[in-house]
């Protein structure tokens, strides 16, 4: 696959080359803009490469412009703020540079530069409520985004949403309109050479949690049921494999395909994993694909009475030894272990003390929690968490 150039045209411009991220400026061009604005986050602008990036970038695009005041987890106000240097800056288009932190902000950035009150107007519960197919959402106008991904975890650069902090809430809010879909995403392996093994471990296992949590959906979506069980499957043969080698650029696309699949497939919705991760994470700070990583197995369990036919498939696909929940939770645990995934959430900095918010927080997340396996109350994700943070896979009972 390193050799390999594919251009899919599902479910928007999609170009996986090597060294294809030096195009994100005539893109802009293919959506009939001139002034777009770069965003990033302060640790991939640091990178070697970018500077040698935009530099190739400056010669399509001289009056080039970088936006870098993000954080690990971007907030609401972080998208305003880049709002209005996007409006100062009279830009037209975003090109989008970094991991889901990056990717997230700046579909922030193109809400609310045409209005900040879209931020809240099209708050994940909010919209779905108002706007229930995307012929319904109003045209809003918004800049065209060219998504250049550096990691391949959050699959943010195929999906209509963003994940952001609400900072006087400390949780985590999904922002959602039909525009905000990229107009072309760039999977260029070259840049996540450079991705350190932890990093690879955490962002590859988000991309995981995402398909398996999609799989596992009780929504009807074959769609998206068979991109996650082919997604698992190029996870399963990329991942350790970036891992161990973090120039194998044949596990770097294999990697950046699998991840890009996770947004299509998430349309059949997410999980309790997800339901959990994101309140700790905006309160605590934690990454995100740790958070979804350390987590995975105990969700699992507490919902294994619900997805026993998905495991059974997962088994086959994946030819695991054995069958059903078992030989998949037994899988996940080996791979966990290869990656140097930590058991519980007490290697986090976590502790029992959050507990009883976790759980209502979870519950109150319902872009997630709607969609898990079984329908779960506070207190059962308290105990899930609970037992994530004593590493006591034992003590989830299947509710």
């Amino acid at each position: 696959m390193s050799e390999q150039t594919a251009y899919w045209g599902y479910p928007t411009n999609i170009l996986l080359a090597s060294g294809c991220s030096a195009e994100a400026v005539t893109w802009c061009g293919k959506a009939g803009r001139k002034r777009p604005l770069v965003v990033t986050d302060p640790g991939v602008r640091a990178l070697p490469w970018f500077e040698k990036l935009t530099t190739t970038l400056r010669a399509a695009c001289p009056d080039l412009v970088i936006f870098s005041e993000i954080h690990a987890n971007p907030s609401l106000d972080e998208a305003r703020t880049g709002a209005k240097f996007f409006r100062d800056g009279d830009h037209d288009s975003i090109i989008a540079i970094g991991g889901g932190s990056a990717i997230d902000a700046a579909k922030g950035i193109a809400l609310a530069s045409q209005n900040p009150d879209y931020l809240e107007q099209f708050e994940w519960s909010q919209a779905m409520a108002q706007y229930p197919t995307l012929a319904d959402y109003p045209k809003a106008d918004l800049p065209p985004l060219i998504v250049l991904p550096t990691t391949a975890g959050t699959g943010s650069e195929l999906s209509r949403e963003a994940v952001l902090v609400d900072s006087d809430l400390h949780i985590k809010k999904v922002i959602t309109h039909a525009e905000l879909l990229a107009f072309c995403v760039l999977l260029d392996p070259d840049l996540t050479v450079g991705l350190p093994p932890g990093l690879t471990a955490m962002t590859g296992m988000d991309a995981l949690v995402h398909h398996i949590e999609a799989l596992c959906s009780p929504l009807f979506h074959p769609m998206s049921e068979g991109i996650a069980l082919e997604g698992i499957r190029l996870i399963a043969r990329h991942l350790p494999k970036a891992f161990t080698d973090g120039s194998d650029l044949t596990a770097r696309s294999g990697m950046l395909t699998a991840s890009a699949m996770a947004a299509v497939a998430f349309q059949k919705g997410l999980g309790g994993v997800h339901a959990l991760a994101h309140p700790i994470g905006a309160r605590f700070g934690t990454h995100h694909g740790l958070l979804n990583a350390i987590l995975l197995p105990y969700v699992l369990r507490a919902n294994r009475n619900a997805i026993e036919p998905q495991m059974n498939r997962l088994a086959r696909i994946l030819d695991l030894d054995g069958t059903g929940f078992d030989a998949v939770e037994s899988w996940i645990l080996s791979l966990r272990r290869n990656l140097n995934v930590p058991h519980d959430l007490h290697a986090a900095s976590l502790t029992e003390d959050a507990a009883e918010w976790v759980g209502q927080q979870a519950v109150a997340d319902i872009s997630s929690s709607e969609t898990n396996a079984l329908p779960l109350n506070a207190e059962q994700y308290a105990a899930i968490y609970r037992a994530a943070v004593r590493g006591r896979l034992e003590d989830v009972t299947p509710f």
